[in-house]
């Protein structure tokens, strides 16, 4: 597999179709700029449904791929190491936030097991039948993955992303559920963006005390020294810093722009697995919205590099899909207004009566007259 392949698969949203929602837009009854940036997103649908006026965001969906990270080992996250599948229950059981808000907006939630390490048995066979394998590998010692189990993870995404579109989901809300998964997601954003490990090293969605911020800015400069002789293969990459969660995430977002399926990002996690795509396909993130700022310098340094704005910005840091299914609201908003707004009654430019006209006619005559003496 090479994932270069995919910029050939790839076509940007219809440009054409764009021009048409905006020409709509400038009729609209509400003056053109008072919706702010809701205009854009509307036109931004229009041309991924390729529709004027736009269709309403009908069946979307909340897809969180689910992994643990060896490296979580080493005392880089809030939460234990191995963990992953306490997240994946909390969210079957509805007692997350992002299970709160997926019931609250009525929108199914769907959790692909990549690489959890735990006993199969302990969550249901719909979720662990993907799965990769159990757990990723240390990056910072040692590859995430085999070069074959990268490929079956980033076909596994490509596989979940072929379903979503099959079934009619109209736009998804992409988030992870992992444990150590922001330091690999970390390490992939730097070593794409050239930087330094203590550029990229935040402190996570659970949260951590400096001792850890520390030995996670370590393991994610240890990982990196392995990353950089790999940057020409991204399939190569994702095998050696990434991990199961990511590789399948980096697929379904390719495939994602394949399909036309537009896709609203989460954390740094989604953010780093875009970039990886970007690098991959570079049309592919016309496709994405970056939902939320997740307060992970890494997740900031992936989206400026793709030049995509955040929609929200309200410290939310739970991650999980949590912020950019807050964002879900606002793109079915701008999808409506663009919809159901009514265009302007044309108005007829003033036209002389025919008195008017009876009256001008002689002063020409009478000009011409008086040309003629």
């Amino acid at each position: 597999m090479n994932l270069d392949d995919f910029s050939d698969l790839i076509e940007r949203p219809d440009g054409g179709v764009r021009r048409d929602a905006e020409e709509r837009r400038e009729r609209l009854i509400v003056p053109p700029g008072a919706l702010g940036r809701l205009d854009e997103l509307g036109e931004w649908l229009s041309a991924a449904q390729q529709s004027v006026p736009v269709k309403a965001v009908a069946q979307p969906r909340v897809v969180l791929f689910a992994g643990d990270h060896g490296v979580a080992k080493l005392g880089v996250s809030g939460r234990a190491a191995g963990t992953t599948h306490e997240l994946v229950r909390a969210a079957l059981d509805g007692a997350s936030p992002v299970a709160v808000l997926a019931r609250r907006f009525s929108v199914p939630l769907r959790i692909v097991d990549a690489g959890v390490d735990c006993d199969p048995e302990l969550l249901p066979e719909s979720v662990v039948r993907h799965r990769v394998r159990r757990g990723s590998g240390r990056i910072d010692i040692e590859d995430a993955l085999s070069a074959e189990e990268a490929e079956r993870a980033v076909r596994l995404g490509m596989a979940i992303a072929d379903e979503e579109a099959d079934s009619g989901t109209d736009l998804v809300v992409l988030g992870d559920l992992s444990v150590g998964g922001t330091t690999a997601a970390a390490t992939l954003v730097a070593a794409l963006c050239g930087t330094d490990a203590s550029v990229v090293t935040g402190r996570g969605g659970a949260g951590i005390d400096d001792l850890a911020w520390m030995r996670k800015c370590a393991a994610i400069r240890d990982a990196l020294r392995r990353a950089r002789p790999v940057l020409g293969d991204q399939l190569e990459l994702l095998a050696t810093v990434g991990g199961a969660d990511l590789a399948a995430m980096t697929g379904f977002l390719l495939q994602s722009a394949v399909r036309r399926m537009p896709v609203i990002l989460d954390g740094v996690v989604a953010a780093a697995c875009a970039l990886v795509a970007q690098r991959a396909a570079f049309r592919a993130p016309d496709w994405w919205l970056a939902g939320q700022v997740s307060g992970e310098p890494a997740q900031s340094k992936a989206l400026d590099r793709m030049a995509l704005t955040p929609l929200l910005d309200h410290g939310v840091t739970v991650g999980e899909g949590t912020g950019a299914l807050l964002a879900l609201p606002l793109v079915q908003a701008a999808a409506a207004f663009a919809a159901e707004l009514p265009e302007r009654t044309p108005v007829a430019e003033d036209a002389p009566s025919e008195e008017e006209a009876e009256e001008a006619a002689p002063d020409a005559y009478d000009v011409k007259a008086l040309d003629a003496t």
